[in-house]
């Protein structure tokens, strides 16, 4: 299982940083609203402590959806009139605040589905896309060897503190953008502002697969076979991505070309 842990998450994490390179941070914060992350956490989870505490952790991931909507909102307007650290800050305290308010309420799937859904298309309404263009940035060297060394102690801290956490907190705990507020973070100490808003809103033409993921699994995991369960998780954020992905090139074609990190 750790083997597994240790090989799975830093090719999925590799995978996605280089695409991200290779068409520009064009897509960045698209490419890392995919479940990177609490994809293999659900996985791992399944496997370790059963599909019934798995499928509950489905449903806590699908708070943390609408946690991610109010720290990307939170993070686009706070950096406004502050520099990242303090924007990092408000978008963390949006994201927890949001994840303890709709853990309190003890909701069904189905109902944090569509609040995560209403988030997602509220908080790109309120946040307008900025037109500036982005100065481009040449990476560290360190850049992917450090993405895969914090995705990996993502997963396997998440999944070995499961038992202690329970199964809803840990689905919120998984959902944390780690990689989305890296990128946003670079972005803006190193492009400005506008860079750092529009990786968030990126972020946000994402979520939309990543909740459908673990929604798909919230509903299937207790009735069919883990394998079945994760490939209808797999094919339907595949589907909705590709939508997402258009709608993105049809509303501006040239955003691939300044959303992101040049190529090095």
């Amino acid at each position: 299982m750790l083997a597994l842990k240790l090989s799975l998450t830093p090719i999925l994490i590799l995978g996605a940083s280089l695409a991200s390179r290779r068409w520009g941070n064009a897509i960045a914060g698209w490419i890392v609203g995919l479940p990177l992350t609490s994809g293999p956490v659900s996985l791992f989870l399944t496997l370790s402590q059963g599909p019934r505490f798995a499928e509950q952790a489905a449903a806590g991931t699908l708070i943390g959806t609408a946690g991610q909507a109010l720290l990307a909102v939170a993070y686009f307007w706070a950096a406004e009139w502050r520099d990242w650290p303090l924007a990092a800050v408000a978008g963390a305290v949006g994201f927890f605040s949001c994840g303890l308010l709709l853990q309190a309420l003890a909701l069904p799937p189905p109902a944090l589905f569509v609040i995560a859904l209403v988030a997602l298309t509220a908080g790109l309404a309120i946040t307008p896309r900025p037109e500036r263009t982005c100065r481009a940035v040449s990476l560290p060297r360190w850049d992917l060897p450090a993405r895969i060394v914090v995705a990996t102690t993502l997963v396997v801290s998440v999944t070995a503190a499961a038992p202690a956490l329970g199964p809803r907190l840990s689905g919120i705990v998984a959902s944390f953008p780690v990689f989305a507020v890296v990128l946003t973070i670079f972005a803006h100490h190193h492009q400005g502002k506008e860079a750092a808003r529009l990786v968030v809103r990126g972020l946000m033409m994402g979520l939309y697969g990543f909740a459908c993921f673990f929604e798909t699994i919230s509903l299937l995991l207790a009735r069919v076979p883990a394998a079945e369960a994760f490939g209808a998780a797999l094919l339907a954020v595949i589907l909705v991505q590709g939508l997402s992905f258009r709608l993105m090139r049809r509303r501006r074609p040239s955003a691939i070309a300044r959303l992101g990190e040049e190529r090095p």
